[in-house]
């Protein structure tokens, strides 16, 4: 059975970086596109990155480009998400996700399994 399970979460303070960690077993990884989401108490899931099989093309949310960046490393069946310059905005739950195809892509629908998440607080 396929899993995806997040690691690398944690509390830090703003200003500060962490780095995410997504391992996927059991199934198909290196042909389809990655992601990540993310979640507040209260708030709708939020796009936050995603990665074309290949590594090649990226696509970022509005709100956390020029900081965050997604990268993948398929002989291992991992997806990273280096995360700099953190916001007290940016505290969430932090999903992992496998795209239903090999382009990156930024809708919840467009993926078809899912991490059980890894929570990110940033304190101000």
């Amino acid at each position: 059975q396929v899993q995806l399970v997040e690691s690398g979460g944690g509390l830090v303070q703003a200003g500060g970086s962490l780095r995410l960690f997504c391992a996927a077993s059991g199934g198909t990884f290196s042909t389809r596109a990655m992601g990540w989401f993310r979640q507040s108490p209260g708030k709708e899931r939020e796009f936050v990155a995603s990665i074309s099989r290949s590594g090649a093309l990226t696509h970022y949310g509005d709100s956390v480009k020029g900081r965050f960046t997604i990268s993948r490393d398929n002989a291992s069946a991992t997806v990273h998400l280096e995360m700099t310059n953190l916001e007290p905005g940016d505290t969430a739950v932090y999903y992992c996700a496998r795209g239903r195809r090999t382009l990156a892509a930024s809708q919840e629908g467009d993926y078809d399994l899912w991490g059980q998440g890894t929570q990110v607080t940033v304190s101000s």
